[in-house]
């Protein structure tokens, strides 16, 4: 690709989460990266030597500068409001870390904002982004398996004993499994369902771990226009190894050893938690993962009238009445969909599926299974699309 025109871009939140999508940034022709914010300098500057262009301590400075036309905002999801709201009222366009904020309300208060100002909006990264799943999408369009009836989503890794900050372990600020986690799952079976949700059942069990004070696990069924339905079960307790049924393949799409158990010995102490924490923060593009095929969350698994869909992290494969056969899924830099998304809207005006009104969505989904699991009602919806 050719660009004479790159986008030119900030980012602020300079821990994991920028981390894991630098790479496809500095491979992107499409973009420069000219700015960055984190009250942390020393991030700053590892930025900085990695990419160029200029640190500013905070959003409300890397929002000033006249030169940026995009800002990604990587921060903790409560402090995603104010960060999206800051940077488009300053004329910015925005790529925000999902969930896109913790409260429906503040949702409306980003898209409003992303309207009032003609602003492009998306939210992401999330799975639904990943190479396979818009393969599966594709082929469930040309009918491939017929009518779609049902989908299975299944999960489980050690996302409760990764090293976390406190907010992440606190419901109300946007941390726990439903939000961190299954706002992934929903965002891929709601773009493999191609229809609207209609309602959420759900379980979480409540806190497991007194030490990890916050859901850890969930179960939901969401029903969709047309009689479609989704179970959705994850849990993030470290026992079982979801990636088992992908060929050893981790969500970030890189083959790993098996080391059963690694995880929670890092976290005796919160001196040690934090300074594992650290270690996860961006320090050079030769420290961040490097994948080996697409990214994944898990076993999905489509079903049709005319046949199957398995999502793996290299492709698609098709089980019909005659035949199983395997799709791949062309492979380049892991998450460089969300930035060809990003171009795109910009450069191209062309609208992103991810945008604004669908990642509100997808939260409401969230919501609703938290709101289910405590109640033990089924929750209806209505800002699906």
């Amino acid at each position: 690709m050719s660009i004479s025109d790159p986008l030119r871009l900030g980012v602020v939140g300079l821990g994991r989460g920028f981390a894991l999508s630098a790479r496809a940034i500095a491979a992107h022709p499409g973009l420069r990266l000219v700015g960055a914010a984190d009250p942390d300098e020393e991030s700053c500057r590892a930025v900085q030597r990695a990419f160029g262009g200029r640190i500013y301590g905070d959003i409300a400075a890397l929002a000033g500068d006249p030169d940026i036309e995009a800002i990604y905002i990587c921060t903790p999801h409560h402090l995603h409001r104010d960060h999206a709201l800051t940077a488009l009222r300053a004329g910015k366009h925005v790529l925000v870390e999902k969930p896109m904020a913790v409260t429906l309300a503040e949702a409306d208060a980003m898209i409003d904002a992303a309207q009032a100002g003609a602003r492009q909006l998306i939210v992401g990264p999330s799975h639904s982004f990943d190479g396979p799943v818009r393969l599966a999408a594709e082929m469930i369009a040309a009918g491939a398996i017929g009518a779609v009836k049902m989908i299975h989503a299944l999960y489980a890794t050690d996302f409760l004993y990764r090293p976390r900050r406190a907010e992440e372990l606190a419901g109300d600020l946007g941390g726990g499994a439903v939000l961190g986690q299954a706002i992934h799952q929903i965002d891929v079976v709601r773009r493999l369902a191609g229809v609207p949700a209609q309602r959420v059942t759900a379980r979480t069990g409540g806190a497991w771990d007194p030490a990890r004070r916050v859901e850890g696990a969930y179960a939901m069924l969401v029903d969709f226009d047309g009689g479609i339905f989704a179970t959705l079960t994850y849990s993030g307790h470290g026992h079982f190894d979801g990636d088992r049924l992908l060929e050893g393949i981790s969500e970030l799409g890189i083959r790993k050893p098996d080391r059963h158990g690694a995880t929670r010995p890092r976290l005796h102490t919160t001196a040690d938690e934090a300074a594992a924490r650290r270690a996860r923060r961006f320090t050079r593009l030769e420290d961040c993962p490097q994948p080996e095929t697409h990214e994944h969350f898990g076993q999905v698994i489509v079903f049709g009238t005319q046949g199957d869909l398995r999502l793996t992290p290299e492709g698609v494969e098709l089980s019909d009445a005659q035949r199983r056969s395997f799709h791949p899924a062309p492979f380049t830099t892991p998450r460089a969909e969300v930035f060809d998304a990003l171009y795109a809207a910009i450069r191209h005006g062309k609208a992103p599926l991810q945008d604004g009104a669908w990642g509100r969505a997808s939260l409401e989904i969230c919501l609703a299974a938290l709101a289910g699991a405590r109640s033990g009602a089924v929750q209806p919806l209505q800002f699906q699309r």
